[in-house]
Order: C-alpha cells, then structure tokens, then sequence
C-alpha cells in the first residue's frame, strides 16, 4: 500500500476552507473572515510550554494585528473546553479553534508523522498560515521555532 502523498500547499494557493468550533462556545470560519488578513497558526498541544509561549507572544502583538487589519487564530487537536481552559489561565487574547479530527491539519498539510525518542506518531506540526484579504495564501512558515516569531508574522502582514 502507497503512502498517501501529504498536501504541500504553496505561496498563492487559495487556503483551504474551515468552519470549526472554538473557544467560548463559539465558531471560526475562514470565510467569514474574508476580506481581513487572517493569521492561522497550528500547534501541537494546549497548555504545553512551547504552544503557551507562542499563544502568549501572539497574544502580547493582538492590538498590533488587528491595528494592522488582521485576525488571529491558533488551531491544534485539543477541544473546545480546553481552549477555554488554555485562555483563561494565560488570559490569551487570540482565537483558538478546536480540530479534534485533524481535518483541517490535513487540508493545510500539518498533520505529519512525528518521532520522538524512536517512537513514530502523527502530531500537529507546528506552522503557520498568512492569508491575505482575498483568501490567499502570502506566506508560510513550517516547523516554526517560538521565539520571535510573532512578529515575525506580524512584520509580514504589515506588509501586505
């Protein structure tokens, strides 16, 4: 059996499409959205020191994205009441949106095999998404590393 070949989107691709629940009871759709930049980031896991560490930097640059006309949303596997949870003890002040079937992860080709110590598993590869007004995508960063890389992004929808 061949292995199924994962979804490599590139720089002016139109962005794959998403409704999913998030937090506060309620619901992020990308289409909704349109006409506003749009920041998607995946990460692995609520309340884990690296996904903290960048939910609370792209929480720290919030009034900056939207003064720049942009939202923010981070999305991972874990559910709804647990973004609830995630953002009320770090008082995050970014959408988080629940894929708990990963279908989403596998549109936007982050739902990859991972290892970690010679253990082998599908994880959330932690990547981000900017989306320009039109529902296209302008730029993308995999295997990000946290540190600065919020403004990083933000640098680059100042830009579009």
């Amino acid at each position: 059996m061949a292995a199924k070949k994962s979804i490599e989107l590139q720089v002016g691709d139109k962005a794959p499409s998403f409704r999913l629940p998030a937090d506060g009871a309620g619901e992020i759709a990308l289409d909704k959205l349109r006409g506003k930049a749009v920041v998607v980031y995946f990460y692995p896991k609520d309340d884990t020191s690296g996904c903290t560490a960048e939910a609370i930097d792209f929480s720290g640059h919030a009034k900056a994205f939207g003064d720049a006309g942009a939202s923010v949303v981070g999305i991972s596997k874990d559910s709804a009441a647990s973004h609830d949870k995630f953002k009320a003890k770090h008082k995050l002040k970014v959408s988080l949106a629940s894929d708990e079937e990963t279908k989403v992860a596998q549109a936007y080709g982050v739902w990859v095999e991972k290892s970690m110590y010679g253990r082998r598993y599908m994880g959330m590869e932690r990547a981000t998404f900017l989306i320009d007004p039109k529902g296209v995508i302008r730029n993308i960063w995999h295997k990000v590393k946290v540190a600065g890389h919020a403004k990083e992004v933000l640098e680059a929808v100042r830009k579009l």
